[in-house]
Formats: C-alpha cells, structure tokens, sequence
C-alpha cells in the first residue's frame, strides 16, 4: 500500500511529465479561494488544465522545494532553486520560483528545460537575414553581444544557440558563468555562481579570465555588479555573450545605463544587440522574430544615447513592427 509521501511524489512527477507531454515551458500553481488553480504556459499563453485540492497542493509545492533545497518550513518568504529529473529516457531542469500570497498560501511557477536541447540559429530564424547578421557579430573575437527582450520572450534558447554556433562552427572555447546554471550543455564549461563558497560574479571572472576563454557567457544582468563585472571582460579583448532584460535595442543601453555603465564604455563595448520576440505563424507554430542592431546602425544608436537625442530614426522598423509583419498581431512575450 502506498504511504501519504509516495503519493504526493507521484502526484509530483506526474504533473512534471504531462507538462513536458503537453508541450508546456512553464507549470503555475496558483491559490484561488477552495483550490489551487493550474496552467501550463506555452507559446507565451496560459491554458489552465484543472484544479488541486488546496491540502494536495501544499504538499506539492513542499515536495518541489525539497526537490530544489529550498527550506520547506518558510512559506512566508519568495524562494528560488531548482532540481533535475529524467523523463523517458531524456534529463530535465525544473526551475521553481515560489511566492507567498494573502494568508500566507504559496503560489509556484515551475519552468521547465530540457538538457542539451539546442536550436540551429538557421532553423530559430524565420528570416535567413537575421541567422546570417547573429553569425557575423559572435564571430567578432572580442566586444559585448546582448541578446534583449522581455521574459518569456526566448532569450535562453537564442544565447545557447550562439554559444553551440561559438563552439561548433568556430571551434572557440566558451566559459558561461550563470546563477543558478539551469540548463547543463555538454558543449559548455559551465560555472555557477555561489556566494557562500566563495564564488560571486566577480570571483567567477576572475577564474574564468585565468582559463583563457575566447567567449564568455554570463547568464543576464540583472545588477549594476554583473553589468560593470560584463562590460569589464569586453574591454579585456573577449567577447561577452549575456541578455537583458529590455524592450528594444534603445532600451537595452538605457537599461545598462541605469546599471552605471557609461555611454563611453558601451560605445567602446557593445559590437551587437539582438532583441526579439515570441509569435504566432499562420498554422500556430511558434517563432521568434529578431531587430539586430550592429556595425554603422548600432553606432548611430550609441551615439544618439550618449547626446540625448531620440533614438527612434537611428535604425529601421522595431521588434514589434517586426512581430506584426510575421504574424499580422504582435504576440505576447
């Protein structure tokens, strides 16, 4: 007879393995009144697919972070981990992200990787152009290549992509630094971050530098640390592969600015910006579309940030005209 902990492990890995069936990147588990609501996030939609009992559901969620080392006890803070499972034969990381709502009830959102899964940058481009403009900057041996767009938007699935291209079809040496690593990929040496033992950003570059790396992958700037510890690499002769979170390509140099990058550093710095987003082609097939912003059009932008003049009619058409052209209506990212 099968005791209450199997059970809700099984409830556990059964509800991961219909996501990966369904398609889905991401799992919500969401608290509404007398249940816990449940979506699966493909394509950028939600599509809820049933409900937990809210007892079932706790159990769950708890079950998820001792997964991914998280502390159980506290349901009262957010929490972040994540934890590595095998499906039919195929390895997976599940990043969990939980948040407390009123009455102290844990909404969780799992997303889901699979490992060493990359996509040609031939096959992610709907237009040969932008395969062909992604393959001539991240040939460039040294500068900053940042790949922008909101969350959700495929920005992970780009920068692996580059850096299977970097490893593959260049045959240069790529170091990532990433916090946490979510997705292992056997083509990259890849280090984590872990401030405890000693291994913070600035640490990690330090090491990485002394291993003679040609590209380095850090993860996504999110703090004025990773933004200076990025543009720092850059100005040392390699090339800086990273994302950030932005709306275009104007908004991604803003956006470093505001983390205390100067425009002098990004002009000396920035050698590509690739921002994109997620649609809808005609039959339903999901796709990204990319504004690339390089050589004499990036170096207009740059200086058009540096004097304060508006950016708009520095380079032609933006991501979003882009995702109207591909799909009639701009699809949510």
């Amino acid at each position: 007879m099968e005791t209450q902990d199997n059970i809700i492990e099984h409830k556990c890995f059964q509800l991961l393995e219909r996501a990966i069936e369904d398609g889905a990147t991401d799992i919500h588990l969401v608290p509404a009144g007398e249940s816990y609501e449940t979506f699966h996030k493909k394509s950028s939609r939600l599509e809820r697919i049933g409900d937990i009992p809210p007892q079932l559901a706790v159990r769950m969620i708890s079950f998820y972070k001792f997964l991914s080392s998280l502390d159980i006890s506290d349901r009262r803070k957010p929490q972040s981990g994540s934890f590595h499972k095998q499906f039919n034969d195929q390895n997976f990381s599940f990043r969990i992200s939980t948040i407390p709502s009123i009455h102290v009830n844990e909404s969780a959102v799992i997303r889901i990787q699979q490992h060493d899964r990359i996509v040609p940058l031939d096959q992610l481009c709907l237009d040969p152009a932008w395969a062909a403009k992604l393959k001539t900057s991240i040939a460039q041996q040294q500068g900053l290549f940042m790949v922008s767009g909101p969350t959700g938007s495929g920005k992970t699935t780009t920068i692996y992509s580059l850096t299977a291209h970097c490893v593959n079809e260049l045959g240069r040496h790529v170091i990532t630094l990433e916090d946490p690593v979510e997705n292992p990929h056997r083509h990259l040496l890849q280090i984590q971050v872990n401030e405890r033992a000693g291994m913070s950003y600035a640490a990690g570059l330090k090491a990485i530098l002394r291993h003679s790396p040609d590209v380095i992958m850090i993860g996504e700037i999110r703090d004025a640390e990773t933004a200076k510890i990025a543009v720092q690499a850059a100005l040392t002769g390699h090339l800086v592969l990273t994302t950030v979170h932005a709306k275009d390509a104007a908004g991604c140099l803003y956006r470093m600015m505001d983390f205390g990058v100067s425009a002098e550093e990004l002009r000396q710095t920035a050698v590509c910006i690739s921002a994109q987003r997620l649609i809808r082609e005609p039959g339903g097939r999901p796709a990204a579309v990319f504004e690339i912003v390089q050589d004499e059009q990036l170096e207009r932008l740059k200086q058009a940030v540096k004097n304060g003049e508006p950016t708009s009619m520095t380079y032609e058409g933006s991501v979003e005209a882009l995702a109207r052209k591909f799909s009639g209506t701009a699809g949510p990212a």
